[in-house]
């Protein structure tokens, strides 16, 4: 079963009357396609984007790049290199034409892909990053649009490739993230990454009345050979900037 608010963000992005040419986030202005995951009818991609814990130097590889807004904002915040996939060719496209927007297209690359089946076998990350569909839809679920698959995922099946591929290709002491909400199936994750000998680690959480008070988080899923010593951090109702300032989301 789909909640009701998961059907409303479904029809608000599909609705060509109601969607933006472009939007602003990060005090920026960003482009917009259609078919492609709108960031303005909920906060996950800006709390998740504030959240990351990126160094200078990083290399990032981020599945699921949407509009853009992560990659390029990871490139201005001093990774090294960032590579963004996408398997919807819009989202693509629109992630390429941010990145040059703001100035980082020499440093986001940005492939169409299902999931890492275009990542050259041999490379490695520092980090690993999927703002993922986590509503979990029936297995027989019909054929996707670009903007349903995006926020679902028929029998977790996508969720379950992600934890099986993902840490063959960190670096050593690389972490990889997942967006994840309360709108997601929890236990199912929980299980599925145990198969995998992978501990799921709450970072931080945020509640929010703009989105129908779901909870959002970004979890940190550790592979057993590559535990990291990082303790998890968790905050409830704010989020904490790229500048390290916290803004409280009411």
């Amino acid at each position: 079963m789909i909640p009701d608010p998961v059907k409303e963000f479904i029809r608000l992005n599909t609705d060509a009357d109601e969607r933006p040419s472009s939007f602003s986030m990060f005090g920026r202005q960003w482009d917009l396609l259609s078919d492609v995951f709108a960031p303005v009818y909920d906060i996950s991609t800006m709390l998740f984007t504030a959240w990351l814990p990126l160094s200078e130097g990083n290399d990032l590889l981020e599945v699921g790049c949407g509009a853009g807004v992560t990659a390029v904002m990871a490139a201005t915040r001093g990774c090294h290199s960032v590579i963004a996939l996408d398997i919807n060719p819009a989202a693509v496209e629109n992630t390429r034409r941010n990145a040059r927007r703001h100035g980082v297209g020499d440093r986001v690359h940005v492939t169409q892909s299902d999931l890492f089946s275009a990542v050259t076998p041999t490379d490695r990350y520092d980090i690993i990053y999927w703002n993922s569909s986590f509503v979990e839809a029936p297995a027989d679920t019909r054929a996707l649009t670009p903007v349903e698959m995006a926020v679902l995922d028929p029998g977790y099946r996508t969720h379950k490739r992600f934890l099986a591929e993902a840490p063959q290709y960190l670096k050593p002491n690389g972490r990889i993230f997942l967006g994840f909400s309360s709108l997601g199936n929890s236990a199912r994750l929980q299980e599925m990454a145990a198969v995998h000998e992978i501990e799921v680690r709450a970072l931080r959480s945020s509640s929010s009345a703009l989105s129908a008070g779901t909870t959002y988080q970004l979890l940190e899923l550790v592979p057993a050979e590559r535990p990291t010593a990082v303790q998890s951090e968790e905050s409830h109702g704010t989020t904490r900037g790229s500048n390290g300032d916290e803004a409280q989301h009411q």
